[in-house]
């Protein structure tokens, strides 16, 4: 970002905004020509209907933008070289970037901070966006969006998870991570859904920047929502509480709700196609496996092998540059096992990448998983299929435990209590920390590397 956002806001306060001669949104009228010109023109409009309201609070900063001068700021900004802009951190400038993109007709491609921007070929017309998969189920792989399926994804969301201005959306997430950009970026920019940036979600600065708000709404991972529980300090004000990115252990869940009156409610997404299937229920829920119904405007359907099958307008047109027929046609084909009740209700199995090969008996690791949870004293755990040197051609099952103070001996009795004998994990590895990734996820895949190099 070329400008100097707090230095301009310093000099020239919100009242000066919707004067600036950069601020034109009233006067010009989008060409239709680009990518992007549908996501800029109900940006305008959004800025129109409340120009004093409230945009985006960055409390690192303390700059604060109402909708006018948060549209002039991208006014402001010089167009870029090339087809692509990167929006980068978790500041004010990454959503002026994401709005100059917009503007100019240009890709836009959300980094991590850190990242270098990637040598990209030219987009095919008519695509607004670019998503990297996380990689944890193999090499990050791009998702080509038109601005039509970006905006689909922000409506599905709003209108399913009941999101509304007088309740802004508080910031921890990546907004560069797909559930970030959607549940964060999106629904401000195209629905005027406020957004409070959190530096860090330490308690001390989520509890500054929930103060003076009547009501906010927080989407975050299940391992940040431990924490707050854990400390005690999920803000009071907290109305609609979001959690997503790893699968929600059902006793996280009944902690908080006994604890702060709130219902967790579990969001199930993808890159691919952004949001999937959420938890609507008032009350927690009664299984952990259970990731809620589809969103509004998605249809869902198990394919081969008992795969879900997901179709909506929100679903990426492909893999880019190479395509997949995984994705295509305006259906994400996934590798997740599910089924799917009388109800709509998505049970969650297990992806195939992850299941354990032993003696021939396929298992999802996640069934496992959750038999340990039910343990008081394990915090987190993660199961995996390592080579067996009994036989080559199967899987040992290992469990590595986060559980201070619960002995190897004592949680397999507890699973062996809740699992056939053959499920139960035959190595037992206990940690200090299975911490989790930026986006919320374990890395299953790098904890098995590091058991192989003989931890």
């Amino acid at each position: 970002m070329s400008s100097d956002v707090s230095a301009w806001f310093r000099a020239n306060g919100p009242e000066s905004a919707a004067a600036s001669p950069l601020f034109r949104l009233a006067a010009e009228a989008s060409d239709g020509h680009t990518a992007t010109a549908m996501l800029y023109d109900r940006w305008r409009a959004i800025v129109r209907r409340s120009p004093d309201a409230t945009a985006l609070v960055d409390t690192a900063t303390g700059l604060a933008l109402t909708f006018a001068a948060l549209a002039d700021l991208a006014e402001q900004e010089g167009r870029r070289e090339g087809a692509w802009v990167f929006p980068r951190g978790h500041s004010v400038a990454f959503v002026v970037d994401v709005l100059a993109g917009w503007r100019d007709g240009k890709a836009v491609c959300p980094l991590e901070p850190g990242t270098s921007a990637p040598a990209l070929p030219v987009p095919p017309d008519g695509i607004a966006h670019l998503k990297f998969t996380s990689g944890s189920t193999g090499v990050p792989r791009g998702i080509a969006f038109t601005g039509s399926q970006l905006a689909a994804d922000a409506d599905q969301i709003v209108a399913t998870m009941g999101l509304r201005p007088e309740w802004p959306n508080l910031g921890v997430i990546s907004m560069a991570h797909s559930y970030g950009f959607s549940n964060l970026v999106t629904p401000l920019l195209l629905h005027g859904i406020p957004l409070v940036l959190v530096p860090a979600p330490l308690p001390e600065s989520l509890a500054r920047a929930a103060s003076g708000f009547e009501g906010m709404a927080l989407p975050a991972v299940p391992a940040m929502w431990r924490a707050w529980q854990e400390a005690g300090c999920v803000p009071t004000n907290v109305r609609l509480a979001i959690s997503a990115g790893a699968p929600l252990p059902l006793a996280l869940e009944e902690a908080v709700f006994a604890r702060s009156a709130l219902k967790l409610h579990n969001f199930l997404g993808s890159s691919e196609c952004g949001g999937i299937a959420y938890d609507r229920a008032g009350t927690p829920r009664t299984d952990e496996r259970v990731v809620g119904t589809a969103l509004d405007g998605v249809s869902l359907a198990t394919g081969r092998g008992g795969c879900l099958e997901v179709r909506g307008a929100a679903v990426g047109t492909s893999y880019w540059p190479e395509s997949d027929p995984a994705l295509s046609d305006g259906c994400f084909r996934t590798s997740d096992f599910v089924e799917i009740g009388a109800s709509g209700a998505v049970r969650w199995l297990g992806r195939a990448a992850d299941v354990i090969n032993v003696a021939g008996r396929k298992l999802a690791p996640e069934t496992v998983e959750a038999a340990l949870r039910t343990h008081p004293g394990v915090r987190e755990c993660l199961v995996f299929g390592a080579e067996s040197p009994d036989d080559p051609r199967g899987e040992t099952i290992v469990a590595c435990v986060e559980s201070p103070g619960v002995s190897s001996a004592e949680l397999r009795a507890h699973a062996a209590a809740r699992l056939p004998a053959w499920q139960v994990p035959r190595e037992w590895w206990p940690v200090e920390s299975l911490a989790s990734g930026a986006r919320g996820k374990l890395p299953r895949a790098e904890w098995r590397a590091r058991w192989r190099a003989g931890k």
